[in-house]
């Protein structure tokens, strides 16, 4: 069973276990307080930065000593295996905002994917081979800085995960200017989501047929 929690902007949590003795916690891009949400107090064994922006990369707000991955790579952890695989945060070969890394994590039979702040409006096929099969998607909906709502839903056309997960677009006290997730709802054909605290996943739960789109209250 993996938990998966969001605490806005690109900052998520997956906490993965497989029997009582063996758990691991993951963190995602940690932003800074400066983008105006409440930095929340976590402890993790892995983090991961996608790329070197103040709204992705604060280390200092994670606890303990965990094992820093910031780049493209292959690692495994406590039984998680992680590859980075590079990508760029415009559609201009990264001459705009630069590169960022896309990560795969392996764990507990499931397959997560966090895009970071893509910007390319389609993935190469080379990318689209790293990626390989996913469960679950947590791909960028808010434009502006990243693709907007409807070449999300074209990435995620080329991915084909079974659960996908909206993330970095507008909320309250967010002080980055975004495009909202109705947005994006609305561009995929599902207009009426309940968002929940939290996402738990197990592999004999996925959807069979379909995709699930899951919105997480930060």
């Amino acid at each position: 069973m993996s938990k998966i929690t969001w605490s806005g902007q690109s900052f998520f949590q997956i906490s993965v276990s497989n029997s009582k003795d063996h758990s691991a916690q993951i963190a995602i891009d940690p932003f800074d307080a400066e983008i105006g949400l409440k930095v929340p107090n976590v402890s993790t064994d892995v983090l991961l930065i996608t790329h070197n922006h103040h709204d992705h990369n604060n280390k200092k707000a994670v606890k303990g000593e965990p094992f820093l991955i910031e780049g493209p790579g292959e690692y495994e952890i406590k039984g998680i295996f992680i590859k980075g695989i590079p990508a760029f945060h415009d559609d201009a070969q990264g001459k705009e905002r630069g590169n960022i890394t896309i990560y795969t994590i392996e764990a507990e039979g499931l397959r997560f994917c966090h895009l970071g702040d893509l910007g390319q409006k389609q993935l190469t096929d080379e990318q689209v081979e790293e990626i390989g099969q996913i469960d679950v998607l947590m791909i960028p909906v808010g434009g502006v800085f990243t693709i907007s709502s409807q070449e999300a839903v074209k990435i995620i056309s080329q991915i084909e995960p079974k659960i996908v997960i909206p993330m970095h677009y507008s909320i309250p006290h967010l002080k980055i200017k975004l495009d909202g997730v109705d947005k994006f709802l609305k561009a995929i054909g599902k207009n009426s989501v309940v968002p929940q605290e939290k996402l738990l996943v197990k592999l004999s739960a996925l959807p069979k047929e379909g995709m699930d789109i899951v919105v997480l209250l930060p």
